[in-house]
């Protein structure tokens, strides 16, 4: 085998760390600007931090307790006369896969809080200016998510194979068997993350909107709105370091089942046999290299240009880039012969035209999702026609949006799994999701801009500088509303491409041929499976109500109890609302999260592997139909608020900012925030949680008949 290739995915990891850390050093030296804006920026990220810690307390303890149990039950192993606990092994493993996403939250949310004020400081100047800090900020995020991850699964990869080098032919499925353990425990923290961080930045956004905007009639981001401080904590915890966990999850998963399929694969290459395992985590690791040659083309020449399209620049540079090196890379790993997996025979060339496909795939949901949340299209407009006769019609306008928004998405991922299966069987459906993340290095790094623009505009607002300065950070901001649903479209595609890969890992080890529906009890099961990401949703989108009721009281008895804070002569009390969105997120985020990781051991031991599978099944098709409706729906309420905001015309007659129109897109903005920010983003680490969990019990399992 030439050895080297091995080490080229963590190598390539390790240029993508050093790449973001010159970025996020740049960032740091650029102007904070005056005192006061760094004040207010200080408050912010005393907040994020204050919450992160409190979190990472409550996530220690679900971290060491499940490690237990993980280590209690196992296999064990004789390697060279010396027995090796296999058990001990996946629950480091997901101890380390826990810390990597973790990190990868944190190295996010770290660059926010000090690119926000200097974005601020850089709008004073000019738009161009303010992008590229913004964006570089964005970038710091996604080549840190990207790199631990290609260097956290590739460099646990060669720790595994050398660790279980006298198992002979059982050496590589054992060490991509422990090694799940690492993708366990980075979605079981990105849900915790995700679900948290979105149950705190919405509670706080509703109460900002409610009582700031529709009672007091003040900006969200005024400095005398006392949930203010909440909120943009709330866009870094929630949309930026809850989202690095997101997508650090999605990325290892997807890497992940590829590897899993490919070791299934039998193949006479000069690798030693292992190019089908190899082959995903080289793609994302040249995926990293042309992620920052796309973030270099992201530029704007004044004012008057257009930051989306200079955003979509280098997002299709990149994924061209990636495509092409993509043929190169599958000419050189995969041999010429013909490549069975199960009862597929392929080519390596089918193999390269999966990656294509996941490829376009990923490119329509970005178009689609585009299409259907960003300011100026049809759908965003019909809300904001209807939002001129009402709060009702509002609803039911984002509502209609949200459920269409559905049709060509599903689709075309139809089309996918379908053209993806007719090239490379199971194995071309795993690596066309391989293919689509490849660049989330650059996708995330178009994400994480968003949230950042969103707090250089608050701290703009708090900080009351001229009105041209929060018209160049409104510019971005709606743009990163648009990019943020963009990314959160193809973040549930390529988890329905990764979870029938899982599903299909999940057959082959649960020692199942197929999943018989007339049997009762497995369709039982996908009712069952059908029904979980309602519930889920339910649970998310209640505890945001919950809190923001607590949030409307406090920010009510602020203004009544507190005189002079209309006047600007006395100062709200953050830290309480703070407070408030702390305390409720950390409460409200651990049920969601149990019945992630409970339902499927629990249906797993008491009913069998092939009822596992119905249940598997369900969660996959309603999660995935679940997620694409709440986050367009939420996106699209979003900009119908925003284009009030810059001013619309309807019937012939331009509305603004403070119009009953405008009062009821805020009301349509409240209900939609916890459909994009909380419940709907969630989908996608549901799915493919489930499908992990199962996959790390299908061995104990595998026999079970009931």
């Amino acid at each position: 085998m030439n050895d080297y290739v091995i080490y080229l995915a963590p190598s390539l990891g390790i240029l993508g760390l050093v790449v973001m850390a010159f970025k996020s050093a740049w960032v740091v030296k650029q102007d904070a600007g005056d005192a006061n804006m760094q004040e207010l920026a200080g408050h912010i990220a005393d907040g994020a931090m204050a919450f992160l810690k409190a979190e990472w307390k409550v996530l220690s303890i679900f971290v060491l307790f499940t490690a237990a149990l993980l280590a209690y039950s196992g296999t064990v192993h004789t390697v060279n006369g010396k027995e090796i606990h296999s058990s001990w092994v996946i629950c480091i493993a997901f101890i380390v896969g826990a810390v990597f996403s973790a990190t990868a939250g944190y190295i996010g949310m770290r660059v926010a809080t000090k690119a926000n004020v200097r974005t601020t400081q850089a709008a004073r100047t000019s738009l161009k200016q303010a992008l590229k800090v913004s964006f570089t900020g964005g970038t710091v995020m996604g080549l840190g998510v990207a790199g631990l991850a290609v260097l956290g699964l590739g460099g646990l990869f060669i720790v595994f194979l050398s660790l279980f080098a006298g198992l002979g032919a059982n050496q590589v499925r054992t060490a991509i068997e422990v090694l799940t353990g690492f993708s366990l425990g980075a979605e079981s923290i990105a849900l915790f993350s995700r679900v948290g961080g979105g149950i705190y930045t919405k509670a706080a956004d509703v109460g900002a909107d409610l009582v700031g905007k529709v009672e007091a009639g003040i900006p969200e981001d005024d400095v005398r709105n006392p949930a203010t401080i909440a909120d943009n904590v709330g866009d870094n915890v929630g949309d930026v370091a809850g989202m690095g966990a997101d997508l650090f999850g999605s990325y290892v998963a997807t890497i992940l089942a590829t590897m899993v399929l490919g070791q299934e694969i039998r193949v006479n290459d000069a690798f030693g046999g292992m190019s089908p395992i190899l082959l995903p985590m080289v793609i994302c690791g040249l995926g990293i290299v042309f992620s920052i040659v796309g973030t270099m083309l992201v530029t704007i020449k004044d004012d008057n240009s257009s930051v989306q399209n200079a955003l979509n620049v280098g997002n299709w540079s990149s994924m061209l880039l990636t495509v092409v090196a993509s043929f190169f890379v599958v000419w050189w790993l995969l041999p010429d012969g013909p490549i069975t997996l199960r009862t597929a025979t392929f080519t390596k060339w089918g193999v390269f035209y999966s990656i294509v496909v996941g490829t376009i795939v990923g490119a329509i949901m970005s178009v689609v999702t585009e299409y259907y949340t960003a300011m100026g299209k049809k759908p965003v407009l019909s809300i904001v026609r209807q939002s001129s006769t009402g709060h009702a019609t509002n609803i039911i306008g984002g509502l209609s949006v949200g459920m269409k928004s559905t049709v060509i998405p599903i689709l075309t991922l139809a089309g996918g799994i379908m053209s993806s299966f007719y090239f490379a069987g199971l194995y071309g459906v795993a690596i066309a999701a391989a293919g689509m993340m490849a660049t989330t290095a650059m996708q995330l790094a178009i994400d994480a801009f968003g949230p950042i623009a969103d707090n250089a505009g608050g701290i703009a607002e708090m900080s009351q500088l001229p009105p041209e300065v929060r018209e160049r950070t409104d510019n971005l901001d709606a743009v990163g509303n648009t990019t943020a649903a963009t990314g959160k479209g193809f973040a549930i595609a390529s988890a329905a491409l990764t979870s029938l890969a899982l599903f299909a890992a999940f057959v082959g080890i649960a020692g199942i041929e197929h999943i018989d529906i007339y049997k009762a009890n497995v369709l039982a099961g996908l009712f069952v499976g059908g029904m979980i990401p309602f519930i889920f949703s339910a649970l998310c989108i209640q505890a945001v109500g919950k809190a923001a009721m607590d949030m409307v009281q406090e920010v009510r008895r602020q203004f009544r109890e507190i005189p002079g804070i209309m006047d600007y002569k006395a100062k709200p009390e953050y830290e309480k609302c703070v407070a408030i969105s702390t305390k409720a997120s950390l409460r409200e985020m651990m049920m969601p999260g149990a019945i992630a990781l409970i339902t499927p051991v629990i249906v797993g031991f008491t009913f069998g592997p092939e009822v596992l599978g119905g249940l598997l099944a369900g969660v996959t098709v309603s999660g995935v139909l679940m997620g694409i409706f709440q986050s367009n729906a939420g996106g699209a309420w979003d900009n119908a608020k925003k284009s009030f905001e810059k001013g619309v015309m309807i019937n012939e007659e331009m509305v603004f900012k403070g119009s009953d129109s405008h009062k009821a897109s805020v009301t349509g903005d409240t209900v939609g925030d916890p459909f994009k920010d909380t419940s709907g983003p969630s989908m996608n680490i549901l799915i493919k949680l489930m499908s992990i969990v199962s996959l790390v019990i299908a061995p104990y399992i595998a026999g079970i008949v009931r």
